[in-house]
Formats: structure tokens, sequence, C-alpha cells
């Protein structure tokens, strides 16, 4: 039966000789097929630090053949060792794992002479590189199959009792949703139904041997590598009828130590869901990066490239702020911006708000670039009171077809789904993703965040989405600034949920760094310190703090030009304090006005005489 594949080949780590096997259809205890090494194959003479811990099973195999002299010191290559007989292995992965002395996957690095893997060769293989998938076995009708079956005797499984027999590896999804609308028709819903053929077509046509499968038991997460094909049996209970052959690591991993990316993915509810995002999260867990770098010497592999499972962990991290830009941004204190660090650090969405004119727009995109590391990692929106979900996040709109001009309702994502995609993008992931939503409070925050509101507190966790149905999850570096104007009286519609899922910053012209904030200014363009006195007395005027006057107003150069200030005064500040006073009877011009103000300030010292 050898005869009807090819020849396979394994290049030994750092260069080595080639050992040579054989694919056999023989099925091994748990439904692998087996594959043999002849005699005089080269053994690497040394085993990675973590192949006892990675795959016990095949390093006891190993220790058991050079005990028992399968495998012994090589006369034909320096430091390595060789096979004295033929050994049958229950896999190409536990062969190539024996071989090598590390956890290789056998499907991969066995390859024929032109360089095509074993994989190709396998009856009923899905094509393509090899994925990670998460199958729920912990409860099925109230069963612990994880526990009792898949660990023990080396399998996943996935429960069909309804399906007849005669399904086959490799069998299409419109073959699948036959055989379903068929065996559960009157005892699924629709949306089972649905989710239904979307497990087992995975199960049977979409995994195949070498792929990284995951499960979860007793607040574990448990890793293996299918070994072999789908096959359909006749279970007992027929709650594991469709099975694939399994190599588990006989550790698990303390679930609410995983990283908060592959939590999030392991959340969504499905029995089948695909975890080929998170793939190199899941070859790194439990090792460090010293030993994923000598598993990866291991590989055949670009030198010169990154190790995935290495990149991946590189580290989020926030930009710590600098007296540099504290002197930029005339923040009266360094530490200050530190805070807001923190704030963002903790909290991941922050909100920045006060009366008008206090900067908070302005400060909100200048932190947002600091700690992004440019523009290209901040979109900003402004909230309005017809702002909608479907607006923010995605809904379907009105689209034009470029070729049949025929105008179609389209699923089209709105500037959070698309900053999402951005930030959870391999190679983005450890870089700072902002979003800044101007105007927070001016729209209906229930109505626009949706189930996003769920999100925002709890970042390890996802949702199923309301339009496209595609599990969602707010990627780790994406974080939300929004600002809030407290003269707004659409302020009472901030309700407790949303208060207790962002931080709260004000920026009061009572209090820094608002407070001296023009003064700073001034000082730093070389302008007279009268407009920074008469703002302060002009607030001092206004009881209210929601509606005192921010700094801003008088922060540009329009101002400084020949009859500016007053100009601005009139037509920028007065109208905001008359709309303040409406109704009162109010003499906004003798209160408020500008000659009244300067009427009101202590009289210049007297210059020294010289």
């Amino acid at each position: 039966m050898a005869d009807k594949y090819p020849e396979f080949l394994l290049r030994l780590p750092n260069g080595g000789p080639v050992a040579r096997g054989r694919q056999l259809d023989e099925m091994g205890t748990n439904g692998s097929r087996k594959f043999t090494v002849g005699p005089g194959q080269p053994v690497r003479l040394s085993v990675v630090p973590s192949f006892a811990r990675q795959l016990p099973s095949a390093h006891r195999l190993r220790e058991r053949l050079i005990a028992d002299g399968l495998i012994k010191s090589s006369a034909h290559w320096t430091d390595h060792l060789e096979t004295t007989g033929e050994i049958t292995f229950n896999s190409p992965s536990e062969a190539s794992a024996v071989l090598t002395g590390s956890s290789t996957n056998g499907w991969l690095a066995w390859k024929t002479q032109d360089g095509r893997p074993l994989g190709d060769y396998m009856p009923g293989a899905s094509w393509g590189a090899n994925r990670a998938w998460l199958v729920r076995g912990s409860n099925v009708t109230g069963l612990d199959l994880v526990r009792r079956v898949w660990l023990p005797e080396g399998r996943v499984s996935l429960a069909g009792s309804r399906l007849r027999q005669g399904v086959e590896q490799g069998i299409s999804k419109e073959q699948v949703r036959i055989l379903v609308e068929e065996g559960y028709e009157s005892t699924a819903t629709y949306s089972q139904k649905q989710q239904l053929v979307d497990d087992v077509h995975a199960f049977l046509s979409r995994m195949k041997a070498g792929d990284t499968v995951c499960t979860i038991s007793g607040g574990r997460l448990y890793v293996g590598q299918i070994t072999g094909d789908a096959e359909q049996t006749e279970s007992e209970d027929r709650r594991a009828n469709l099975r694939r052959p399994v190599t588990w690591q006989e550790t698990g991993h303390p679930y609410d130590e995983l990283p908060e990316e592959l939590q999030q993915k392991l959340s969504i509810q499905h029995d089948v869901v695909e975890l080929t995002a998170v793939q190199a999260v899941i070859d790194g867990l439990g090792l460090t990066d010293e030993e994923l770098a000598e598993e990866a010497e291991v590989i055949e592999r670009d030198p010169s490239a990154e190790i995935p499972a290495i990149a991946v962990r590189r580290e989020l991290e926030l930009p710590v702020p600098t007296d540099e830009l504290a002197a930029d941004l005339l923040v009266h204190e360094t530490e200050w911006l530190r805070e807001m660090r923190d704030l963002l650090w903790d909290e991941r969405q922050l909100v920045l708000y006060g009366p008008p004119g206090t900067g908070k727009t302005y400060l909100a995109l200048q932190l947002a670039e600091f700690f992004g590391g440019g523009p290209e990692q901040v979109k900003l929106v402004q909230f309005h009171p017809s702002y909608a979900y479907e607006d923010f996040f995605e809904g379907f709109r009105p689209q034009e077809d470029p070729e049949t001009r025929e105008v179609a309702f389209r699923l089209t994502a709105g500037p959070l789904r698309e900053l999402a995609d951005l930030a959870s993008r391999e190679g983005n992931r450890h870089i700072p993703h902002f979003l800044i939503i101007d105007e927070i409070n001016r729209a209906n925050l229930a109505k626009v965040f949706g189930e996003l509101y769920f999100l925002l507190e709890y970042r390890n966790k996802s949702v199923r989405l309301t339009y496209s149905g595609d599990d969602f999850a707010l990627p780790p570096n994406l974080f939300v600034i929004g600002t809030m104007n407290t003269a707004d009286r659409s302020i009472a519609l901030v309700d407790a949920a949303m208060r207790r899922r962002f931080a709260f910053v004000e920026l009061s012209p009572r209090t820094q760094p608002t407070s001296g904030l023009l003064r700073r200014w001034l000082t730093s363009q070389d302008k007279v310190s009268e407009p920074a006195d008469l703002l302060d007395a002009l607030n001092s005027r206004i009881s209210e703090p929601d509606f005192r006057i921010g700094p801003s107003y008088l922060m540009k150069k329009s101002v400084y030009r020949e009859g500016g200030l007053e100009r601005t005064w009139r037509t920028k500040i007065l109208p905001l304090l008359e709309e303040h006073h409406y109704g009162e009877g109010v003499d906004i011009e003798k209160r408020y006005g500008i000659a009244s103000l300067r009427a009101s300030l202590p009289d210049p010292l007297p210059e020294p005489s010289a």
C-alpha cells in the first residue's frame, strides 16, 4: 500500500542530513494514517528543551526507541543518531517529532523530492495553509467529552446524530445542507440548522490533518494537532459520531491567563470556531521566546523572517509623554499628560468634557497622534442627534453599481468597523489606534452603540453583530477618546452605563491645564497679557461653571489684527452668553462687554523711570 505514495523527505535542522519515509494507508490506534521510516535514517542527536512538555508521548516513544536500540549513535553522520530497523509511527507528525526532537507538523515537514508537502497527497484534504480550530466538547448534552473521551482516546468529535450514514470527508457545503435538512427537518430551528451546516462542513471538509485544534474543559484550554481523516461512526449515544484523530498536549493552559485576543475568539458561542487569525498566539502558549526560537531552527524557513509566535508577542505600548510634548501643548505639567496616558491604558475609553473653547477636540487629536505614532492611526467622527448605529458601525446603504448603474442596498462598514479591522490586521496589533468621537453626548448613545456597549466594558469577549451576523470583538489596541460640551444640555443623555465605561477628565477654565492656557500661549507668542486678564474677569462674573468661556476663542491670529479682539468678543463670546441668559432680562453688554471688563481691571503698573 505504501507504493501509492511517493517517497517523502525530511531535512534535519541546521542543514543536517535528509531522512526518508513512506506514508501508509494502514490506520493507527486512533484513526491516524501510519508512517514508516526504514533503517539507516538520520535522527537528531538532541531535543529542544520544550519537547518533553509539548509532546510527551512522542518524547517517551523516542526514549523507548533509543533504549531498545532501534535508534543509536550514527556511524555515517557526525553528531547524529540513526535508525537501526524499520519503525512504524502512528502519524507523519509523530515520525517527524521523534526524528527532529521537536514539535513539528509532519504534514508540512515531510516533502517530496520536488518540494510538495505530504498533506497535499491525503484523500479528501482541503488545500491551503494549515488552520487552527476550536471544537467544543465540555458540555455535549450534559457530558464532558473532553475529559471522558477526547484526551484519553486521542480524538475530537462532533455530534451529527440525525445525519444518515455515508457522510464522507470532503463533502460540499450544499451536500451537507441537504443532509441537515433531511435529518433535522422537524427537530431544529432554521438558525440551528444553518449553524449545524457550517459546523459539519468545517469539521468534515475544511479541517485537515496537520491543523491545530483547541478545546476548553474545566477552565483550561487544551491544544492538539489533527493527525488524520474524518470518519462517521456508529457511536452508542451518537453524541460523538463524527470523529477525527488528534494528538493532544497533556497539559492545559488556564483560561484566565490566556492573551486577550485569544479569549475574544474563544468566547464565540459555536461548536466549531476557526481560530486561524490567532494561530500564532496559540503556537506560543507555554513557551518562552528562546524555546520558540529553538523550535523554529528545526523547521525549514527563511532565517531572516520573523517567527510569528514571537512577533505576535510584541507589547502594545502607549509612549510616555515628554516635557517637550507638554511644552508643545502648553500643558502646565508633564505629569498631567502622563495621567491621561495611564487612564487610557487602564480604561481604553476616555471623555474630555468642559465648556466650549477649552480645546477638547484639539487636545484629543494631539494625544491620539502622539500615542498612536501618527495621524494614520487616528479616525475622527462627530456625533449629532440623527447619528445612528448604521452610520457608526455597519448597516445597509444604497450604492450604485458602476457597470449597470442600478442602485441596491449593500452592507457598508462605518468608521468604527473600518478602524477595528485596520487595528486587528496582522502586524498592526501592537500599534495603538484611536477613534475620536467629537460631541459624543449629542447622539442617542444607546442607539448608536447597540451591542457594542457590552464590548466597551468586556474587551475579552465577542458579540454577534446585528446586520452582518459576524462575531466581533474590539481589538485590544483600539482606544476611544470622546469630547463633550457641558454647555450643551444634551449632556443629560449620558447615562450611568456610559459613565461606567469611560474615564471622564474635566477641561475647565477654573482648573489647570485650561485655566492658565491662554496666558501661557500669549507668553509664547510675545503678546500682551490683556486678553487673559479679560477672560479671567469674564469668567469670574459667570456663576455656572459649565457656561464659562474657554481660552481657544482668543488663541487665533484673527484676534490680534486691528480691532480683532473687540470683534471676536462681540461676535463669538457675547452670543453664547445671550443664549445662556435668554429670557432673564440681563444686560449682556453691561455685564460682560469688553468695555465693562476693561474698566474693572486694575490699572497697569507704571513703567519704571530710567
